[in-house]
């Protein structure tokens, strides 16, 4: 369906006011004659719903609304759309990942004369930074026309480059950025790096400003909200990046609900946890937390990083390491558990998620009963036997469908790597589901679309959008209702906000979307067509359609 006219959103989306009332703050806002899915178990579907201060005063039927018309209130008729809770985008990088708006971006260059018109352009346009960025360097559409590090150095003479592809697993870089970071330029004649001299000349970037971040995000949220997120869980933060939210919370400049992962530095051990708790409890504030810990447990399969129990089958001398051996995991992760922390760790293999499961059990034998929100995020290669723990233990597993395709760039490389036996476990979400493990889902942007709707087609389907290609694991896909819960409750729970959010009921607060159609009702391959046209956090339009009068 193509973008409604203004006059048909009109007859849609009425708003009942006299021109009088029009200009005053109406006392509450009445929904009437919707489709409204509540993710409530006692109560999963409704017509109407109003919204008085901020929070969800009533949902039910239309008649059950009169009780709540003034003379103030606006009335709104939504003729059958959609309504349901904001979604959540459980695991992305909106602050560090969004400094891409501001730097140079690349990804619709795909000719060495795009390409290198855009770089110089971004290097006039740059002409006082001390290193030239950019991002999405599409390095796919280069494997048959490879670029060389000395084609860079022409371009970016004076100053390190660094052009990071698609992925953000791998760059470009000139003979300045490989100098600085202590590597011979002669040694790398394509200028293209990943893994260890990534990470090197990656740390030799100047970091951001304060001002930076908060715009970066800025340009983030106008994005997130016009896809119906009210609420983001930042999966890996810096201390500069926590005063910086902290900051941009402050100035109300948050339009939605963030809580940061702060990241644990792998070389150190429970004694950093008492600088965690002291960032934690100075910069709460009305938007934003940061009770959550990153540690990175692996790397990725495709890469032979990730840590696997058996060796790879296309490298059979490796099977990866841990970042975090058990011996020091297990004391770090008891220690995160009795302050409180929501526990968040990035695991791909096998022998990850096996060591990261063992750390939270032994933290929960050790800490006694509580009310934890722990998570296992992208959960790529889970060995059988690890499957019913999620569940057992009540872990989120966090899941990125965009990496469910079966045109995912990487997907070929990773099957190669683990061989066909275990690439048949790959990403398995309705295992984890069927053995009651709590399933969230996210877009870990920028590595996949942070369309929500576009995640949630995929869960269901394992197709490119569109139901393109061909269907990738079949087994592993999920309901429609599950894939919504993923993204609205079961993401709410993982941020620890199900008890404002999450679903609409009496008293939480009013974070909901709606949509142009009802995803029940219409194929699972038309659902990343679906237009947002209402975003509301808490109760304020956040996002609306330009089609839609709505204040």
């Amino acid at each position: 369906m193509s973008l409604l006219s203004t006059a048909r959103a009109a007859f849609l989306f009425t708003v009942i006011a006299s021109s009088a009332l029009a200009a005053q703050v109406p006392h509450n806002t009445v929904f009437l004659g919707g489709a409204i899915y509540t993710e409530n178990v006692k109560q999963p579907w409704a017509s109407a719903l109003v919204i008085a201060d901020g929070r969800i005063a009533y949902v039910g039927d239309d008649k059950g609304t009169r009780h709540y018309v003034t003379k103030t209130s606006r009335v709104v008729r939504l003729h059958g759309w959609m309504m349901l809770p904001g979604f959540h985008d459980a695991h992305a990088h909106p602050m560090s990942a969004s400094l891409r708006f501001l730097r140079c971006q690349l990804g619709d260059k795909s000719t060495k004369e795009t390409l290198f018109t855009a770089i110089r352009a971004c290097a006039t346009a740059h002409a006082d930074a001390a290193w030239l960025v950019g991002y999405e360097f599409p390095s796919k559409a280069f494997e048959k026309q490879p670029l060389s590090r000395a084609e860079l150095d022409t371009l970016v003479p004076d100053r390190p480059a660094y052009i990071a592809n698609e992925t953000g697993f791998g760059a470009w870089v000139n003979s300045r950025a490989l100098a600085a970071a202590g590597i011979d330029p002669n040694s790398n004649p394509t200028g293209y790096i990943s893994n260890d001299a990534l990470n090197r000349v990656h740390a030799l970037i100047p970091r951001a400003t304060e001002a930076e971040y908060r715009a970066a995000l800025k340009l983030w949220t106008d994005k997130a909200n016009a896809l119906g997120i009210t609420s983001v869980f930042d999966a890996a933060t810096s201390p500069p990046m926590v005063e910086a939210y902290h900051a941009a919370d402050l100035a109300n400049e948050l339009k939605l609900r963030i809580v940061a992962a702060q990241l644990v530095d792998p070389k150190r051990g429970p004694e950093q946890v008492d600088e965690m708790i002291a960032r934690r409890d100075s910069t709460r504030g009305q938007r934003f937390r940061a009770d959550a810990a990153k540690i990175f447990l692996d790397g990725e399969i495709d890469q032979h990083t990730a840590a696997l129990l058996a060796p790879y089958a296309d490298k059979p001398d490796t099977k990866g390491e841990l970042f975090v051996q058990p011996a020091a995991l297990n004391p770090l992760v008891k220690r995160l558990d009795a302050a409180n922390f929501m526990i968040h760790m990035h695991v791909m293999g096998d022998a990850a998620i096996r060591a990261g499961l063992d750390a939270l059990e032994a933290a929960i034998r050790a800490n006694g009963a509580g009310e934890r929100r722990n998570q296992l995020a992208h959960v790529a290669f889970a060995h059988p036997d690890d499957i019913p723990r999620f569940g057992a233990l009540q872990v989120g597993a966090n899941f990125s469908p965009g990496w469910f395709r079966a045109d995912d760039p990487v997907l070929a490389d990773t099957e190669t790597a683990l061989g066909p036996q275990r690439a048949q476990w790959l990403y398995p979400i309705a295992m984890v589901a069927e053995h009651t493990g709590p399933i969230i889902m996210s877009s870990d942007w920028p590595a996949t679309s942070m369309n929500p709707l576009e995640g949630i087609e995929v869960a269901v389907t394992h197709q490119a959008p569109g139901g393109i290609g061909p269907v990738n694991r079949p087994e592993q896909r999920i309901s429609l209702e599950l894939a919504l819960r993923a993204y609205t409750l079961n993401a709410a729970w993982g941020a620890r906000e199900d008890y404002i959010d999450g679903s609409l009921e009496k008293g939480k607060v009013a974070d909901l979307v709606v949509l142009d159609r009802n995803l029940f009702k219409i194929p699972a391959s038309k659902i990343h067509e679906t237009k947002v046209m209402l975003t509301l956090l808490d109760g304020e339009s956040v996002y609306r359609n330009p089609v839609l009068k709505f204040n």
